[in-house]
């Protein structure tokens, strides 16, 4: 091992991958579980460009040449980039753990998964009513939650997927939920701009119940705050966050190692320990503890039977119309 490793770093010398993702905690994600990993095993070091979703998705359109080697986004936002022409197009044979990947992962043949979550109801037991129960998606609209809810302004999505399906739609038959999300107006105390200003409404106990990233919710768990994450009959919204070779890239060898070492078992085991995703190959090994907390799904059952799956070039495709309705109709 020691000998290949040297042989590596011998023949990537004074190569460096730049790697453009969200920053803060999932920048320390990647750089934690995956960058150093892959560094350690091949002597390149890691760059990291960091940005917003969208802002990151308009630098690459504009470049001339891309800035980064790999890129990290949302699932739906992924096929942006692919009808930009940025991503190329993958050789799984070169990731030899993708045999391994789930389903829900394969997102296309441009972007694979490297971890998932889901979107919930996130609540606070301490404040809410012990009556409230949250069994359904439809416990949102119970009268006692009148002005204690949240939900993201940036990505509506999740409740507009929620609503279509309780109305006997799903997310491409949309509008058949319109007056149903209506509905739901009374109880909403606020709109969230990021993941930081979500957790503050809810550690502030200003809005004890939330549609909430999986993830974070355990984050404050993990600080002490006195969360739980709920798991609906109907299911939770899966998010899967991926990557891909930005097309152009003139160390596709390192990309294609880089996007190995991360579906590696280890390396998946180690995401999940770290952040509570749900690990994208059915071969991680999850402790028990991790395993049980909703969202995190170790199972093929739990994937077909717990996830709302939001057709991801769909979403793509609709999210300006959706944020745009929503803005008008719910948040005004």
């Amino acid at each position: 091992m020691l000998s290949s490793a040297i042989g590596a770093s011998a023949a990537w010398a004074q190569e460096e991958l730049v790697i453009s993702t969200w920053g803060g905690s999932f920048r320390d994600l990647i750089e934690e579980n995956i960058g150093k990993e892959f560094t350690r095993q091949t002597g390149v070091p890691v760059k990291y460009i960091t940005g917003g979703t969208i802002d990151r998705l308009n630098k690459a359109k504009l470049a001339s040449r891309p800035e980064s080697d790999i890129t990290f986004t949302t699932s739906h936002i992924g096929w942006l980039y692919i009808d930009g022409g940025l991503f190329e197009k993958l050789d799984t044979s070169r990731i030899p753990n993708y045999s391994h990947l789930v389903d829900a992962a394969r997102i296309s043949d441009y972007h694979i998964g490297s971890w998932a979550y889901v979107y919930s109801i996130g609540y606070r037991p301490d404040i809410v009513p012990s009556s409230v129960k949250f069994e359904s998606w439809n416990d949102l609209w119970n009268p006692a939650l009148k002005g204690r809810i949240a939900a993201p302004d940036f990505d509506p999505s999740h409740l507009i997927a929620v609503a279509a399906l309780l109305s006997g739609g799903d997310a491409a038959t949309w509008e058949k939920g319109q007056d149903k999300l209506k509905a739901l107006k009374p109880n909403f105390k606020a709109f969230y701009t990021n993941d930081a200003n979500g957790q503050q409404l809810i550690a502030s106990g200003e809005t004890p119940v939330q549609v909430l990233l999986s993830m974070n919710a355990y984050h404050m768990a993990g600080q002490g705050v006195n969360i739980k994450v709920a798991m609906p009959k109907e299911g939770a919204v899966l998010g899967v966050d991926t990557m891909g070779i930005m097309k152009g890239s003139t160390k596709v060898d390192l990309a294609y190692k880089f996007m190995d070492i991360a579906l590696s078992p280890e390396v998946q085991s180690k995401i999940v320990a770290y952040k509570k995703a749900s690990p994208v190959v059915d071969n991680a090994t999850v402790s028990p503890e991790d395993a049980s907390l909703p969202g995190v799904f170790t199972t093929k059952e739990q994937w077909d039977t717990q996830t709302i799956v939001i057709d991801h070039k769909l979403r793509a495709e609709k999210t300006a119309d959706w944020r745009k309705w929503f803005t008008e109709n719910i948040m005004n």
